[in-house]
């Protein structure tokens, strides 16, 4: 019987693997900074890092004043506080999106052209200075008829153009495609992804792309499916990541600009099913923006700041490990809700893998998912600066490269 079992399902055990093949192993960002093209210049990223820090030492120059901004616990903005700093100085933005899209707007063919080529040559001496983050890549116009060409032309040039300027692309290279309502764009974009790898003598699959998930279409599919799931699907192994478009959406679906935000039922709703679409795909999730930054009186700038670390912290909580951010003032609070997460996570989730890992038992008893996400919490932390590995290997009692093994095994 065995053996008859197997070949029954041996057709779907294949689709599962390739269907769901876990995470990747890969690092996720906690963030993307859109900019648009035209602002784009080499050293913006740490541009960027030194107006956020400026913004700290003007509006919360001390660990208890940036506590009673955000509504943190000032315990843990005292201790996460060096290392965000340090963050700010080191590494302010770990992706970078050069927009070309509602952030840019339509500029003609001419200007664009040319801030397409200044983008490039910002990204080929950032890449060459060793500046450059390590995501980095455009939002072109989407695969709507009223700008496909456009979009097609400016991620042709972007893509020849990086290439010739740096040599290569770097690891991190992707660019994201907005405004999909329909399976067929996604499959068109796979289509014109190989096309330009022909072109540029790119090995098969080199060009991965995210979808913004900003329209009900890309949600919903008329006759009731999820359509979100077959995007993912559709993309023949090339999307890397979903990205929820927070106001494109909200307005689509009719909530008054007054309530638009990350945190609107409509909003938790797409995201939801965002989450199920992706689960198990190895394509990551990335929460939308906040419209209100942190600029002007120091009342209006803690207020945002409280805003943006509450939003921040509530996305963490519900696996959104990543966000957009779209000011450099959000960059405190980015880094500040993320590092008291992991920090709050680490001596628990480390206690609790080390007794599974070493079957000591405890109070809890964990399966193998759990402890797998436990794993996960501590990786993340590591990767963005949060944990320090050593202090992880030391509560875990396994070293940084057993940690990532089990983090990204399949369970299941």
């Amino acid at each position: 019987m065995g053996d008859a079992l197997d070949d029954r399902l041996s057709a779907a055990d294949a689709r599962l693997l390739s269907r769901y093949p876990g995470d990747t192993g890969r690092r996720q960002p906690v963030h993307t900074v859109y900019i648009p093209a035209d602002q784009v210049r080499a050293g913006v990223c740490d541009e960027w890092g030194a107006q956020a820090l400026a913004s700290l030492d003007a509006f919360a120059p001390d660990a208890a004043t940036l506590a009673e901004a955000t509504g943190m616990d000032p315990g843990a903005v005292a201790g996460a506080l060096p290392a965000v700093r340090a963050k700010l100085a080191g590494e302010p933005v770990e992706d970078l999106r050069i927009d070309l899209e509602d952030g840019y707007g339509d500029r003609g063919d001419e200007q664009e052209d040319r801030d397409v080529a200044a983008a490039v040559r910002a990204v080929a001496a950032d890449l060459s200075s060793g500046r450059a983050p390590a995501y980095v890549g455009i939002r072109m116009k989407g695969m709507e008829a009223a700008g496909r060409r456009r979009g097609m032309r400016s991620l042709a040039m972007f893509t020849g153009g990086l290439l010739e300027a740096a040599g290569r692309l770097p690891e991190g290279f992707v660019f994201t495609l907005p405004k999909i309502t329909s399976v067929e764009q996604v499959e068109a974009m796979v289509w014109a992804a190989e096309q330009l790898e022909k072109r540029f003598g790119l090995p098969a699959g080199r060009l991965g792309f995210e979808l913004q998930i900003e329209t009900p279409q890309s949600v919903l599919s008329p006759d009731g499916t999820t359509a979100v799931a077959r995007m993912i699907h559709a993309g023949q192994g090339r999307v890397t990541a979903l990205h929820y478009g927070t106001y494109d959406y909200s307005a689509a679906v009719g909530v008054t600009a007054a309530f638009q935000s990350m945190a609107h039922p409509a909003a938790d709703h797409a995201k939801a099913v965002m989450q199920l679409a992706a689960a198990g795909t190895g394509v990551w999730l990335s929460d939308g923006s906040t419209n209100i930054l942190p600029v002007g009186s120091r009342e209006e700038v803690h207020a945002a700041w409280r805003l943006h670390a509450g939003l921040v912290r509530r996305s963490l909580e519900r696996a959104y490990y990543q966000g957009w951010d779209m000011h450099p003032a959000h960059l405190p609070t980015r880094y500040l809700a993320t590092f008291a997460f992991y920090r709050e996570a680490f001596g628990p989730a480390a206690a609790r893998l080390k007794a599974y890992l070493s079957e000591s038992g405890g109070g809890v008893a964990d399966e193998p998912a759990t402890a797998q996400a436990l794993a996960s919490a501590l990786v993340r932390g590591c990767n963005c600066g949060a944990l320090a590995e050593d202090e992880v290997a030391e509560a875990t009692g396994v070293g940084a490269e057993v940690l990532r093994g089990f983090a990204n095994r399949r369970v299941g």
